[in-house]
């Protein structure tokens, strides 16, 4: 039986909720929790529509996407948060992450791609687009390592080097196995041995960590 992910919609332009919505439920797999126009209930929310998906607008009134993330990530730290933004914002890219976001879009993310990512976050993954992910190398500039007992470097082979190094640059899942001429599985157990190696729960941690120590 397949496994149905449900996505919850937070968007204050009337149309563009409605234009997702249609394409969210036209799709297999996913199923529409709900389209909302702000967040001011996000915990409530949690509670009541149990999404596994968050697509979250970064603008809204009366309470921003990224306070909306914060309150999820509090009470429902297992639920993946996707902000969608019409500009690529440093300081909106850097308290994002920082809040805690699985994935950042563009609003203009082509609908196949962004079906996608919905499968790439559930995944592991950490959907960005690329102009995103360049922004996020620059907002954490490579450092040299540590050697303190909380930020020792991992010890991570050759391989898994590689696949961070791709992870870092924005890589899906997909594309690092046919950069690598590996199997997506193959791309999973790698990223699962740099998780435990990082002693991170998440892409966002790991590129993260990765950028500051000069991992890659």
């Amino acid at each position: 039986m397949e496994t149905v992910t449900r996505v919850l919609i937070y968007e204050d332009n009337a149309d563009l909720r409605a234009s997702l919505s249609q394409l969210l439920s036209g799709s297999s797999g996913l199923e529409l929790a709900g389209a909302l126009s702000n967040c001011t209930q996000a915990e409530a929310d949690m509670e009541r529509l149990r999404p596994d998906v968050v697509l979250m607008d970064i603008d809204m009134p009366g309470c921003t996407g990224i306070e909306g993330l914060r309150r999820i990530k509090a009470v429902a730290p297992g639920v993946n948060v996707v902000m969608l933004t019409v500009f690529e914002e440093n300081d909106r890219v850097f308290d994002a992450i920082c809040a805690g976001a699985d994935g950042y879009l563009l609003k203009k993310t082509p609908p196949a791609r962004l079906i996608d990512a919905i499968g790439e976050v559930r995944a592991g993954g950490a959907p960005m687009t690329p102009a995103i992910a360049r922004q996020v190398l620059r907002l954490f500039p490579k450092a040299p390592r540590r050697t303190t007992a909380d930020e020792s470097p991992a010890n991570l082979s050759a391989r898994e080097q590689e696949i961070l190094g791709l992870l870092v640059e924005g890589y899906s899942y997909k594309m690092i196995a046919a950069d690598r001429g590996i199997s997506i599985d193959t791309v999973r157990s790698h990223i699962k041995k740099i998780y435990e190696k990082l002693h991170v729960r998440s892409m966002t941690e790991a590129v993260s960590k990765a950028l500051r120590q000069g991992l890659t």
